[in-house]
């Protein structure tokens, strides 16, 4: 039964019993009486502070007072629970990832340190057993004799530095194996002749092209746009660069994305599909150019050879070297196995190289400059071989057609010109629309057909230079466009993050 106290006719927290009246009361409202007054509330006797006894009793909880009375109430009341406990989740996940990738980052820095560490004791170590094995000879031999030894040393290390190139010196290998490449190229064109190849898609197949597929997703959206394009060598795979720094591996036929590729640090302005192997190759404004081994996912050397952002790479005939420029004023060749500058020129005539393309049998080459020039160069005398003037604007790209006759320049002028190779002059310009700017020209593999990218994608007839066809599917400006095997379809990409293919 609970104590009632006398004056509140509570149940009272702390009660006292006063043994004049034997009655309980609250200790507080008790002791404020007996302080006014000196007597017992009940029956008038004195009392003292001294003479209440304090009753032991089991501490009580108080209830909460009524305040889910109605079911509205009782659903807020739950609803509110499930926000706060959701809210909660979501935090924990949050600081989840977040611990998942501190933890990522720090086991990838703990490998690579062990790695570095092994690589460093194994050299440790070698080089302690190579002291052992040559103390004892030097100990044995006579000052003369030691002198001798030294001597032969440094005589055997300068001739093993004068028999590795310079850089910027292209070997006799090298130069015997550029020849024999255009040379073998040249006669298997000579022996095709200009009959084009079986199989090949037809003007009429062409002009009823149709778009097959997009793929939106493959870049970052806060970051958007595909900035350029490039396909295997059987056109089953698609490479692309994007502004969110990666670079992305997609097969057409899976409609799957095969690789990321990760490791610049800006956008990626330039790619190229090994043609015979599974390596890409992505240059960038960070000034360096990555070859990536596709199957692992990881870059197989980094190539450091401008000062300035790359503007454009090209890959030679042999699958071996590769050609970029630089706004830098300088175009590079380099060695895309081990990354060795094999040789290296200026053209201080420009305001800075904007695009290069390698010749078809791959011993000249074609750059574009910020100052509205095409320059062809010849890449075993580092020359300057021909120029072609006529654009406005810097030079945005250029291409060779199959057959190594003609060039396919753009640049921020709102037209196409093709120049003859062999008789040094612009002899067909393609007026587009105005304000048109050409981002990709490129031929087909045969030489029949050409693409130009830019506000839409044309298609053009070779020989005639007859429009064939015109898409307007992009919803930006196209950046890349590329023609399967056997212009059995067009690839493109855009600024607005999508591939696309088309075809029918």
């Amino acid at each position: 039964m609970a104590l009632i106290c006398s004056i509140s006719n509570e149940v009272p927290e702390e009660p006292v019993l006063s043994p004049v009246s034997n009655h309980v009361f609250e200790k507080r409202l008790i002791l404020k009486f007996v302080q006014q007054t000196g007597n017992d509330p009940m029956n008038g006797e004195p009392l003292s502070e001294d003479q209440l006894l304090d009753i032991k009793i089991d501490p009580m909880v108080k209830s909460r007072p009524p305040s889910a009375t109605s079911i509205p109430a009782i659903l807020k009341l739950l609803q509110d629970e499930w926000d706060a406990c959701m809210l909660h989740t979501f935090t924990l996940r949050q600081q989840l990832q977040t611990a998942r990738q501190e933890l990522s980052h720090a086991l990838y820095q703990h490998d690579a340190a062990c790695r570095v560490i092994a690589r460093l004791t194994k050299e440790v170590t070698a080089a302690r057993e190579a002291l052992a094995t040559l103390k004892p000879q030097a100990a044995g031999l006579a000052p003369q004799a030691r002198e001798q030894a030294v001597a032969e040393v440094g005589r055997v290390q300068q001739e093993t530095m004068d028999m590795e190139p310079a850089p910027g010196e292209m070997t006799e290998e090298i130069l015997q194996k550029l020849q024999d490449t255009a040379g073998l190229l040249t006669a298997e064109r000579k022996k095709r002749g200009k009959k084009p190849p079986e199989g090949l898609t037809s003007t009429d197949e062409i002009a009823n092209f149709k778009q097959l597929s997009t793929h939106p997703g493959l870049h970052s959206a806060s970051s958007p746009g595909i900035l350029a394009l490039d396909l295997s060598g059987d056109t089953t795979k698609a490479l692309t660069g994007g502004a969110d720094k990666m670079a992305v591996v997609f097969n057409k036929e899976t409609e799957q994305i095969v690789a990321t590729l990760k490791g610049h640090s800006k956008k990626i302005t330039n790619v190229i599909y090994h043609p015979r192997e599974n390596i890409g190759i992505t240059s960038s404004p960070d000034t360096t150019i990555r070859v990536w081994d596709i199957d692992a996912g990881s870059a197989l050397n980094v190539i450091r050879v401008h000062d300035g952002p790359v503007t454009g790479i090209s890959l030679h005939a042999t699958g071996d070297y590769l050609l970029s420029c630089s706004t830098d004023q300088f175009w590079a060749f380099s060695d895309i196995r081990s990354g060795r500058l094999v040789s290296k020129a200026t053209d201080p005539d420009s305001a800075g190289l904007t695009c290069a393309q390698f010749h078809p049998d791959g011993l000249i080459f074609g750059t574009g400059t910020a100052d509205s020039v095409v320059k062809i160069w010849d890449l075993r005398q580092k020359s300057n071989a021909a120029n072609f003037p006529g654009h406005s604007g810097q030079i945005t790209t250029i291409a060779f057609s199959e057959n190594g006759y003609y060039l396919a320049s753009a640049a921020e002028d709102s037209v196409v010109k093709l120049w003859d190779l062999r008789k040094l002059n612009n002899f067909k310009t393609l007026e587009l629309d105005q304000d048109y700017q050409v981002q990709s020209v490129c031929f087909d593999q045969t030489g029949t057909y050409l693409a130009v990218g830019g506000t839409d994608i044309q298609i053009y007839l070779c020989k005639q230079w007859t429009l064939l066809k015109t898409f307007t599917d992009h919803a930006e400006p196209v950046t890349g466009v590329r023609f399967g095997k056997n212009a059995a379809f067009v690839a493109s990409v855009s600024l607005d993050r999508s591939l696309k293919y088309f075809g029918n």
